[in-house]
């Protein structure tokens, strides 16, 4: 369990840094929340929890995330 932590963690900064990636917010933002979706969904099922509840919780994350980085 804490390995499956561990791993969404590092996960989480490496998309985090990667939603950086776009010239405006609104393309930050999507790409944002496209990857967290799946990494929310992946961790999801890793940890025995609901796949599309991580992809919801992650995807708007991520979107958030993506929106307020500057490039």
């Amino acid at each position: 369990m804490a390995r499956n932590i561990a791993f969404g963690l590092a996960l989480s900064g490496l998309l985090t840094m990667l939603t950086a990636c776009g010239y405006d917010p609104g393309t930050r933002a999507v790409t944002g929340g496209l990857m967290g979706a799946g990494a929310g969904a992946g961790v999801a099922a890793l940890s025995h929890g609901k796949p599309a509840t991580g992809a919801l919780i992650g995807g708007g994350v991520g979107a958030v995330g993506g929106a307020v980085t500057a490039p």
